[in-house]
């Protein structure tokens, strides 16, 4: 394949998974800094993971809403190459981030129907990249990392100005079929490849990202 689909794991959190993940050939790992999800992990922890992965294997912090105190713990201990943010955070917001590290910044935005695409557009601007995600279930504590998908109809065939990311849902079974309709580039699992919430595993994502690949 010429232009390979590229993969990103998110929820990394032992040194296994980082092996994982390189040993598959993915592109992207997500380091996840938000305590109410099954993945969260420490700064620490965070970078001893971030030391483990080799050249090539994209380390990405993701946070939701954060203050720039938590920011500045984060990427001035952890050795990060992208900040993905995964709340209400504003445009002008991700701006901001972008600034203040030097790091390109990618921005999840969630969707349910047609009517939540033109959020999307306020982003195209400001952020590097945008992460197409499942919008999370009313009430729904995590924003991510839920196992929903939505109707990849809605966005068949687009083309948008900046890089995107397709998640929400997507397992080694189904992210061959959201590849060929959406046309993606890029895909970003959680949930999908794993035994249990923030267990991962690695045949699971080693299926994955040869599954996205066909």
């Amino acid at each position: 394949m010429a232009n390979p689909v590229s993969v990103k794991i998110c929820g990394i959190s032992t040194v296994d998974d980082v092996r994982a993940c390189a040993g598959a050939g993915a592109n992207y790992m997500g380091l996840v800094f938000f305590e109410k999800s099954p993945r969260n992990i420490t700064i620490p922890a965070a970078r001893d993971l971030a030391l483990a992965a080799p050249m090539g294997l994209a380390k990405v912090a993701l946070v939701v809403n954060p203050s720039d105190a938590e920011l500045d713990a984060i990427a001035g201990t952890v050795p990060l190459d992208m900040i993905q943010l995964h709340g209400r955070e504003t445009p002008e917001r991700v701006a901001e981030v972008k600034a203040r590290y030097g790091l390109p910044v990618m921005k999840a935005v969630g969707i349910a129907d047609a009517n939540d695409l033109p959020k999307l557009e306020s982003y195209f601007g400001v952020a590097d990249q945008i992460l197409v995600d499942a919008k999370p279930p009313k009430g729904g504590e995590l924003p991510g990392g839920n196992g929903l998908s939505f109707d990849w109809r809605l966005i068949a065939g687009r083309r948008w100005p900046c890089p995107w990311m397709l998640a929400g849902g997507l397992t080694p079974e189904n992210v061959a079929e959201a590849v060929k309709m959406t046309g993606t580039k890029q895909v970003d699992v959680s949930s999908g490849v794993e035994d249990a919430p923030g267990q991962k595993n690695a045949e699971l994502i080693q299926k994955f990202v040869q599954s996205s690949r066909v």
